[in-house]
């Protein structure tokens, strides 16, 4: 069984300042995690947070940039867990993005939870996203704040 999370989100912001919030490493970590991300395509990055050992996980997420239309969509792999060699999890994150009511839809797709091996990983990640997608309003709102 494969399955994929799906969740979407709105923020009453420019589609300028999502994208920078989603390509721009200082502002990625500061609603996601560290990382050593550039909007390149061809790029492997790193996500780092915090080890779950007794899940098989050492926090290091290793990701390479698949595709990439500025404004519009991003995608990168998404492997972690097991060993770098053989990963436990081997997924795909995707974002969309359009322009609606004054501010911007952010779609996420995270696909590629194969097997019962992967259903921990998938119900905490689904669960996980929509917290982190809570994290990035906040993170927006602040810009708000500051510019008041």
């Amino acid at each position: 069984m494969n399955r994929t999370i799906q969740h979407t989100f709105f923020y009453p912001h420019p589609i300028e300042v999502v994208w920078s919030y989603l390509t721009e490493s200082k502002l990625l970590a500061q609603w996601l995690m560290e990382n050593n991300f550039k909007p390149e395509i061809g790029h492997h990055f790193y996500f780092k947070t915090k080890p779950k050992f007794k899940l098989d996980f050492d926090g290091h997420i290793d990701c390479e940039v698949l595709k990439m239309v500025k404004y519009k969509s991003l995608s990168y792999s998404w492997k972690g867990g097991g060993s770098k060699e053989n990963p436990k999890l081997n997924s795909i994150v995707t974002w969309t993005l359009q322009s609606k009511n004054n501010g911007t839809v952010l779609s996420l797709e995270h696909s590629g939870f194969e097997g019962l091996k992967n259903y921990p990983s998938y119900f905490i990640m689904n669960m996980g996203w929509i917290k982190i997608g809570k994290r990035f309003l906040a993170n927006l709102n602040l810009i708000d704040r500051a510019n008041a």
